[in-house]
């Protein structure tokens, strides 16, 4: 909605029965929000594109604390990061479960994942064990402690937003890819790492050794 300086001028505002009476025009109570934040920013004139700025910081300090938020939730009730406690949700919905399948699940690099496992193992959450079929395939499963821990575990972020964005066309996938690539190229962070929130891991794949052939 943009207010013309007309409009401010001979602005008249009142309630009655949920509808507001402004300038010969019926508005409804979030327009009638809207035109009262407007006012008092100081009878600022707001135009569409301000406003979508406005509503994208705002969007931003959403995901942002949601996120944030519940990741310290999880810290505080677990012992464990988000996405290591993600990682354990994925586990105990379909172990056993091989490094490569759990990264496909959680979208992220297999060598992260490894970095998360080695954490959970560590804590006693998952062990891994090689199969009889193939030693060189890992699967991977929680322990007692951590089946125990998923039990009373709160719901993670990272795996409602998944959920959320999964079931989405990938046109409208494609768009939101894309807003947030020129929300990156703002900012100038192409190159900055994408370090897992409040969590030590990055991720990146794992570079490759150089071996010396001569």
């Amino acid at each position: 909605m943009i207010l013309s300086y007309n409009n401010i001028l001979f602005l008249l505002l009142f309630k009655k029965k949920s509808i507001v009476f402004y300038k010969n025009n019926l508005y409804s109570n979030d327009q009638y929000r809207n035109i009262a934040r407007y006012l008092s920013c100081g009878g600022i004139i707001v135009t569409k594109k301000q406003k979508a700025i406005a509503d994208i910081f705002d969007n931003l300090r959403r995901v942002y604390q949601v996120i944030n938020e519940q990741s310290k939730k999880a810290k505080k009730q677990t012992g464990i990061t988000g996405p290591q406690l993600w990682a354990i949700k994925m586990i105990a919905e379909s172990s056993p479960v091989q490094v490569s399948e759990l990264a496909h699940k959680m979208y992220l690099h297999p060598a992260t994942v490894v970095g998360i496992l080695n954490r959970l193992e560590g804590k006693v959450l998952v062990l891994r064990t090689r199969t009889r079929e193939d030693r060189r395939v890992v699967d991977v499963n929680l322990t007692p402690e951590g089946k125990a821990l998923v039990a009373r575990a709160p719901e993670v972020a990272q795996g409602l937003l998944a959920a959320g964005l999964e079931v989405l066309p990938a046109v409208r996938l494609l768009d939101i890819a894309s807003a947030l690539d020129e929300l990156v190229q703002i900012l100038g962070a192409q190159e900055v790492p994408p370090h897992l929130i409040l969590s030590p891991e990055v991720n990146v794949p794992r570079k490759l050794k150089k071996v010396n052939l001569q």
